[in-house]
């Protein structure tokens, strides 16, 4: 069924396509702005005083070293960061050898107590172990944990907020290492040992420096976003650990909570109002709202039902499908762009998909323009964000690893992202974006072999 939606707007000069989707292009001197404004939020996120105030919380990891290329054991891995989990059993050496198993977190676990949550993980590392007959080998883990958290140490992180669509009561100003302990404990049928706890961009970070040793960034772009980078020790007034060799440690952003305090308002439309008001944690996470993977589909839909709605597209007709939330799926963008110039198969199919069985070329080619809108934004946004940290980094050649699925499967996103930072950092830097593989699992692996050498060299 197709309804026409009638335009309750007062009388106005007539707009376009292009008209409508304009704010959602930011020119040179908003991405500068953006720019600015971050380098403020990460000085007051690092402030000892300023800290508790700030909206990026820049969290000291307590990772100081990066893999030298040479570590070498057995070792299993644990990462959670969205509605599915993997245990991963890690080999690493002259080559990196991985076996793993994904699990889901249903959503009644999701928001349901955090006991049950940490004794569904320690379940289905328990069947893991069972299954590889791994009982008896005490083997070291690292545990990368995706939210928000305050880390007091290498194996200590109390979650700060929950995000992701996770809501489990009792969780949040707990450390997470400890209740993974706990119900491991009340399992009493496996041994682990877990030595580092970590946020994916660490993992990425790790995973891509471990092949390539000028990495200092860790960039996701993904379900959500976020991202870490290399600090010396004299910038980190949060700083309470050992000042010794090496004088760095990776600090953990946190920066999809960049504009909570309202410093992206500038930029920020009608439509990622909808979203933030709409959603579980409205008034946070708004940087990663306008970015991640998790919205993008969001924001083109509201934009189409908007272009309908003035009678710019679909003749002003609009399916029950297109009219419900969430049914613009981000992977839509990604597909739609795909398509050659002039060439609209992707979009066809997907728009029949929504109920669309009659659109024209210019329907095709007006949703292929709001999702080239949102995608480009969202770039802009992301790589405004790594152009600060090159310029705080201030090394000649550096490598940005980067993972998400955004980054992964969106045709432009990559050049889209070099094309702009390229024209935001100083000059006399080179950088490249690198895709990492695996980085929540192959990474956390790293970390814990780091910490391994590390305390066995103390």
């Amino acid at each position: 069924m197709k309804f026409v939606l009638c335009c309750c707007r007062p009388k106005r000069k007539t707009l376009t396509v292009k008209d409508i989707c304009q704010e959602l292009v930011l020119n040179h001197e908003a991405i500068k702005e953006v720019c600015s404004c971050l380098q403020e939020e990460i000085n007051r996120g690092l402030g000892k005083d300023s800290n508790p105030e700030a909206t990026i919380k820049c969290f000291p990891t307590y990772v100081r070293e990066l893999p030298n290329g040479k570590e070498n054991g057995r070792f299993l891995a644990l990462d959670l960061g969205g509605t599915n989990f993997r245990v991963l059993l890690i080999e690493l050496g002259a080559k990196c050898t991985m076996d793993s198993r994904i699990y889901a977190v249903p959503q009644p676990i999701m928001v349901g107590p955090g006991d049950g949550l940490f004794d569904h993980i320690a379940e289905c590392l328990a069947s893991f172990i069972k299954e590889r007959d791994l009982g008896t080998e005490l083997l070291p883990l690292g545990f990368t944990f995706s939210f928000p958290c305050k880390q007091e140490g290498l194996t200590k992180a109390r979650l700060a907020c929950w995000t992701k669509g996770f809501k489990c009561p009792g969780v949040e100003g707990r450390d997470v290492v400890e209740l993974l302990k706990q119900a491991i404990a009340r399992r009493g049928d496996v041994r682990i040992k877990i030595c580092a706890v970590l946020n994916d961009t660490t993992g990425t970070l790790m995973s891509c420096a471990w092949k390539n040793h000028n990495c200092r960034i860790g960039l996701i772009v993904g379900t959500g976003t976020n991202a870490c980078y290399m600090e010396k020790l004299e910038k980190v007034e949060l700083w309470d650990g050992s000042t010794d060799e090496p004088p760095q440690v990776i600090i953990n952003t946190e920066w999809g909570a960049f504009g909570d305090n309202g410093c992206l308002d500038f930029v920020r439309t009608e439509y990622d109002n909808t979203i933030d008001r709409e959603s579980i944690n409205p008034g946070r996470q708004l940087y990663e709202k306008m970015i991640s993977g998790m919205y993008m589909g969001e924001i083109a839909r509201q934009v189409l039902v908007r272009l309908v709605s003035d009678g710019l597209l679909f003749g002003g007709y609009a399916s029950d499908i297109l009219l419900e939330k969430g049914s613009f799926f981000t992977k839509y963008i990604s597909e739609i762009e795909s398509d050659k110039p002039d060439d609209f198969n992707n979009c066809r199919a997907i728009l029949e998909e929504l109920g669309f069985n009659d659109a024209t070329d210019a329907d095709c080619a007006n949703v292929r323009h709001v999702c080239e809108c949102v995608s480009r934004r969202a770039a802009s946004l992301a790589a405004a964000g790594v152009a600060v940290l090159l310029n705080r980094i201030n090394e000649e050649s550096v490598t940005v690893a980067v993972d998400g699925s955004v980054y992964r499967f969106h045709p432009h996103f990559h050049n889209l992202m070099v094309e702009q930072i390229s024209h935001l950092i100083k000059p006399g830097i080179k950088f490249d974006l690198m895709l990492s593989e695996d980085g929540s699992g192959r990474g956390a692996a790293l970390v814990a072999a780091v910490a391994s050498r590390s305390a066995s060299m103390r």
